[in-house]
């Protein structure tokens, strides 16, 4: 069973719309999908700062112990 979900409505610019229609046929989901996931991206966005988000930093860093010293070599 999926969650409850709520109607709402807003404006976008149109070409913002198709991209996403786009982005939606492409993958082949559909389109109250992308908007969720992007709307979930903009709250994990503000409740941890304008930075990375967590997931992509934990996995930053767990890259370190086989990846550090090719990270000290690109960043020469």
């Amino acid at each position: 069973m999926s969650p409850a979900r709520e109607k709402f409505s807003t404006q976008v610019k149109p070409e913002t719309l198709q991209a996403v229609r786009e982005i939606a046929r492409s993958e082949g989901r559909q389109l109250q999908a992308i908007v969720d996931e992007a709307l979930a991206d903009v709250v994990v966005k503000h409740r941890h700062g304008k930075g990375p988000r967590p997931h992509v930093m934990a996995a930053y860093r767990s890259s370190h112990a086989p990846l550090g010293a090719l990270y000290r070599k690109l960043a020469e």
